[in-house]
């Protein structure tokens, strides 16, 4: 007898929060695992850890009929994992990019200082998603430019902040900026939820992608070097 919990009989229908059999509903990620064939879990292998749960807090924040537009997307997840640190701060500068603009002033204000302490990190690095993501997190912050200057100010309180962000506090920033959009006064929540998911999902593969590309690089570009071939510095 298969255990269902493993191997699924039955098509989840999506639906908010964690299920404990596919016949009880399927959030985002559980329908991931479903896809990829791994065991049922909202925390399968399959996706980065940060999209994943991007995608979870969307699945959760959306109406019904918000969700159901959700489905396309999750056979495109699976296979979007990587252990590069750089890639969550991404995903937090495009969830604040969408939250900013629209949350009430206190969630502005957070998102805020997480897009300027984003922007120390990613000016150490020059790839082409980078200078976007740059570009997304400075529009972000000219469109509130209130909460940017109290941002600025919490900083400069503060004293300097220590290089990088950590796993856990990027996840808390996407959860806040996912959080702010659904209560925002906006008519078109879902809209920009779905919106938001789609773009993250795209720029986890782009960097992906790219990180597979420079992998196979060395490997395609190895020439044994002779006598007769100079070597410069």
């Amino acid at each position: 007898m298969r255990d269902e919990t493993t191997y699924p009989d039955v098509m989840p229908i999506l639906s908010p929060g964690k299920h404990r059999s596919p016949r009880r509903g399927a959030c985002f990620m559980e329908f991931a695992s479903y896809l990829a064939g791994e065991r049922w879990s909202d925390h399968p292998a399959c996706t980065h850890g940060t999209l994943a749960h991007l995608a979870r807090m969307v699945n959760d924040r959306t109406s019904d009929a918000g969700r159901a537009r959700l489905a396309p997307l999750i056979p495109t997840v699976i296979g979007l994992t990587s252990n590069d640190a750089l890639l969550d701060v991404l995903l937090v500068v495009r969830a604040a990019h969408a939250a900013v603009p629209i949350a009430a002033e206190e969630r502005q204000r957070s998102q805020a200082v997480a897009l300027r302490v984003a922007l120390t990190v990613l000016a150490e690095h020059g790839e082409v998603l980078v200078a976007e993501s740059r570009e997304l997190a400075e529009a972000a912050l000219r469109a509130a430019p209130a909460a940017d200057a109290w941002a600025t100010r919490f900083i400069e309180r503060v004293g300097p902040v220590r290089p990088g962000m950590t796993v856990q506090q990027c996840r808390d920033i996407v959860t806040g900026a996912v959080d702010g959009i659904a209560r925002a006064c906006v008519g078109d929540a879902d809209d920009r939820l779905v919106a938001l998911l789609t773009a993250a999902v795209s720029d986890t593969a782009r960097f992906v992608g790219a990180a597979r590309e420079a992998a196979d690089v060395p490997a395609m570009a190895a020439v044994p070097v002779t006598a007769d071939v100079p070597i410069t510095g």
